[in-house]
């Protein structure tokens, strides 16, 4: 990106973070935009040609390969220092997504839908991003088709066109958040009325909703398992705040419970982490929540064991599930996580079992007997969640811990090594 992008000054292709565990957290931090509200709220600019202001942007390696997406298509982007991005889509040249760029980010299809409803026209690259299962694209592909789109799969890329959406009655085989969101974001520009059945819930979904809503879209029932959009003629301007990260809140609260610590989250929300804030008491952590804040405090406890269940918004997020993971390993008792969302995300675990986790894994099943303590060892992230398990099993190791191909953390946590060094810890970066 042009100038003093975003993430750029702070996003240098530094491989790997030392981590010397065993120092309880203390201390405050306050909590980044959710990465997962940003990316599609940056693609649903692409449905207006007036400005949009969009505040609290997180500066993450994702959201810096989106606005690069963006301004690959003729947008103007300009920010500020203080995480505000203002977005001019008046003009756009290209309605391409390209593999260069879509490989390293599965969120770059969330362009797929605003590009369909304004210009009739996107060729989206297949998407890449983390290596933890299938997520297939049929489910926005088949949106599309329903809503009148000719959509094929040739040489890689996804190539949709029609003249104009139109309103269609869609129901999801599954649930999927970024399905969800594609296809309201189609919605908003679309001819006649169109239902979601089956729609994601995530407080993610809803902010992306109100971001539309201000732009004079016609959407009502995000947060609920139907939503409704009704077309309209075209999205004006609008300046919308990002909601709190509940999984980046979420990943803090357990490195304070892995360590025996007190951290308090300013700018979070607890009605977005209530299942997680269950487990964390079951864990023996003592939570206080107030308006914008959650403190917890482990009073220097060692956690117990908790069995965990990955469902769908509102039940526990399968993107915490490494981080409890990591928890339970030195965790007083045994404690059961079975993951339902994506059938390959229990990689992290083979890297916990080198630091001295026992594990054992049977099919979508993990079971952890909790060890007094962990040994520092060299391990290598898989995935964006499973980077922030294992930084969380370094703060807890004795020794210094190496985490490898920690691109993956910086993917959605904002400068975590500067956060967690205000909470006391010692970690940083060293290059290869």
């Amino acid at each position: 990106m042009a100038g003093a992008s975003i993430g750029c000054g702070r996003l240098v292709p530094v491989d790997k973070l030392l981590i010397k565990g065993g120092t309880p957290l203390r201390g405050a931090i306050t909590v980044s935009g959710a990465k997962n509200a940003a990316l599609p709220i940056l693609a649903g600019s692409l449905l207006s040609a007036e400005p949009i202001v969009i505040k609290n942007v997180p500066q993450l390696k994702d959201v810096a390969t989106m606005i690069t997406l963006l301004q690959s298509m003729g947008v103007q982007v300009t920010f500020d220092d203080k995480l505000n991005v203002e977005i001019d889509a008046s003009k756009v040249t290209e309605r391409r997504a390209p593999y260069d760029l879509v490989k390293t980010m599965r969120a770059s299809i969330l362009v797929l839908g605003p590009l369909v409803a304004r210009y009739g026209e996107a060729a989206v690259s297949l998407p890449g991003g983390c290596a933890i299962g299938a997520r297939p694209v049929n489910l926005h592909v088949q949106g599309l088709q329903a809503m009148g789109a000719e959509v094929a799969i040739e040489n890689g890329f996804i190539l949709a066109r029609a003249e104009r959406l139109v309103g269609a009655h869609i129901v999801f085989d599954t649930v999927t958040v970024t399905g969800t969101e594609n296809l309201m974001m189609a919605a908003t520009l679309a001819r006649g009325e169109t239902v979601l059945e089956n729609a994601a819930r995530e407080p993610e979904v809803i902010d992306v909703a109100n971001f539309l809503i201000g732009m004079g879209a016609d959407v009502s029932g995000a947060g609920s398992s139907t939503i409704r959009i009704r077309g309209v003629e075209q999205l004006g301007n609008v300046e919308h705040v990002i909601l709190p990260d509940r999984i980046e809140a979420g990943t803090y609260l357990v490195a304070a419970a892995i360590t025996g610590g007190k951290v308090r989250l300013n700018q979070a929300s607890s009605d977005h982490l209530e299942a997680v804030l269950v487990k964390l008491r079951e864990a023996g952590a003592e939570i206080i929540i107030g308006e914008h804040f959650i403190e917890i405090d482990m009073k220097g406890r060692r956690p117990s064991a908790v069995d965990i269940r990955t469902t769908p918004y509102p039940g526990f997020p399968t993107d915490m599930q490494a981080q409890f993971c990591a928890m339970n390993s030195i965790a007083d008792g045994v404690g059961t996580i079975k993951e339902t969302i994506f059938e390959n995300r229990f990689q992290h675990v083979l890297e916990l079992q080198r630091m001295g986790a026992d594990f054992e894994i049977e099919g979508n099943t993990a079971v952890c007997r909790g060890v007094e303590k962990l040994t520092a060892a060299p391990v290598m992230a898989t995935d964006l969640r499973a980077s922030a398990g294992l930084v969380l099993a370094g703060l807890a190791a004795e020794g210094e811990t190496l985490v490898d191909r920690i691109y993956h953390v910086d993917r959605g946590y904002e400068r975590i090594e500067e956060k967690l060094r205000q909470l006391g810890a010692e970690i940083k970066r060293v290059p290869n």
